[in-house]
């Protein structure tokens, strides 16, 4: 593992730009066991055997009452392993085959998500990889960032499967997360930056939104 923690962490959410609507309606992000109770709406990404894992066996160390499907989740980097399977389109047990374009990062501060779900009672995890495997690790005290692998987090290339299971860590936080708390929207390329502006329109809270090509395949 790395211990050489960075600074000013953070962390984000990718999802697809229709869903952009209804999280301006609802100010919140929600988790997916929040998003069963409701109509469907916008484009569902995602691997749905693992979303049922996730919401039907999997549950978060020290909280056992409390399954990972029932919490919104985060990555500690663009450019997940997650959305190079969205960009590829092949894989069995993602319905998804719209490419990467439409994808979009919501980019927000750990440490002010960790004091937001602190302020109003919600539990919050870190892992040191998917969430959505059959064993991981989940700590809950900042002081244990360090059983994160830094290095594996960070990487370009990841065909070590080690380094695959390692740059997937996550970042759960219980029920919802606030729009409000969104620093920064990156997209693909100037055409998914207009529809994400146009979205927001004269919305209040507004948060840059930034052409990321780094952040894709």
């Amino acid at each position: 593992m790395s211990a050489i923690i960075p600074d000013n962490i953070k962390i984000y959410h990718i999802l697809h730009i229709s869903k952009l609507p209804i999280i301006l309606d609802n100010k919140y992000l929600i988790s997916d066991a929040e998003v069963r109770k409701h109509p469907p709406e916008g484009v569902t990404i995602g691997m749905s055997e693992i979303k049922r894992r996730r919401l039907e066996e999997l549950t978060l160390p020290s909280y056992p009452d409390l399954y990972v499907g029932e919490c919104v989740p985060f990555y500690f980097c663009p450019r997940s392993i997650m959305l190079y399977m969205l960009h590829m389109g092949n894989h069995p047990d993602i319905e998804y085959r719209d490419g990467q374009k439409p994808i979009i990062h919501l980019v927000a501060d750990l440490i002010n998500t960790v004091k937001w779900a602190e302020q109003n009672g919600l539990r919050w995890m870190f892992t040191d990889s998917n969430a959505g495997a059959r064993y991981f690790e989940g700590y809950s005290n900042l002081r244990d960032l360090d059983k994160i692998n830094w290095q594996a987090v960070q990487a370009t290339m990841w065909n070590d499967p080690q380094i695959k299971e390692k740059k997937q860590a996550e970042f759960l936080v219980e029920r919802c997360f606030p729009w409000e708390l969104v620093e920064e929207i990156g997209v693909y390329s100037f055409p998914q930056l207009q529809r994400v502006q146009d979205i927001l329109g004269h919305k209040q809270k507004v948060p840059p939104v930034k052409i990321q090509g780094s952040w894709y395949y």
